[in-house]
């Protein structure tokens, strides 16, 4: 498929086969990632790929994040909290955590790391679906709590800024739909504008 079609189809797809997917795939993902636009080449991204038990690091971020933040502290509530937050790192045989470690070079704009990141997020997900595959980018609170980045060794300026859930699609994708450019573009084209 050309660039414009993949840009056009790819869907989020929440729900995926247990089946594995062939590390030579997730090589693939992961190198689409790393070509991403970034300024003065810094290249912020950092990936962690979790399959079978190596999903429990999320499992364990989650839970944690999850029974501390429960409502009912007594220890069977906190316990059943944990346990929900656990089951959501194996939704998908693979799991990528992808975040930030910005340069620390006072020339480099620490916003712009966070936009190569998320570019480099959206040349996985091309990739993903480019390959056959269904994957849907999972963020939220969790995701951005500081026991995430604790869990996954982060600087202190690193940021955990998705997770993608991958695996072969077990779901018909919904249909795409997006407001017309025209209602969110202004046309600066010269002098005639003012």
């Amino acid at each position: 498929m050309n660039v414009s079609e993949a840009i056009r189809t790819r869907r989020s797809i929440g729900k995926v086969k247990p089946d594995a997917v062939p590390q030579e795939l997730l090589e693939r993902i992961i190198e689409a990632g790393t070509w991403a636009p970034n300024h003065k080449l810094t290249e912020p991204w950092r990936f962690f790929v979790m399959q079978g038990e190596g999903r429990d690091v999320l499992g364990n971020a989650l839970g944690d994040i999850q029974a501390a933040g429960a409502g009912d502290t007594s220890e069977e509530g906190i316990a059943a909290a944990r346990e929900s937050g656990r089951a959501k790192a194996y939704r998908a045989p693979v799991v990528i955590g992808v975040a930030v470690e910005p340069s620390t070079d006072p020339k480099v704009i620490e916003i712009e790391e966070y936009g190569a990141v998320f570019a480099a997020i959206q040349n996985m997900l091309l990739e993903i679906h480019g390959l056959g595959l269904g994957a849907v980018w999972r963020t939220g609170e969790p995701c951005f709590h500081a026991l995430m980045n604790e869990a996954f060794g982060l600087g202190s300026n690193g940021k955990m800024l998705g997770f993608l859930y991958i695996g072969y699609q077990d779901m018909e994708p919904k249909q795409g739909k997006r407001q017309p450019a025209a209602d969110k573009t202004v046309w600066l084209n010269g002098s005639q504008d003012a």
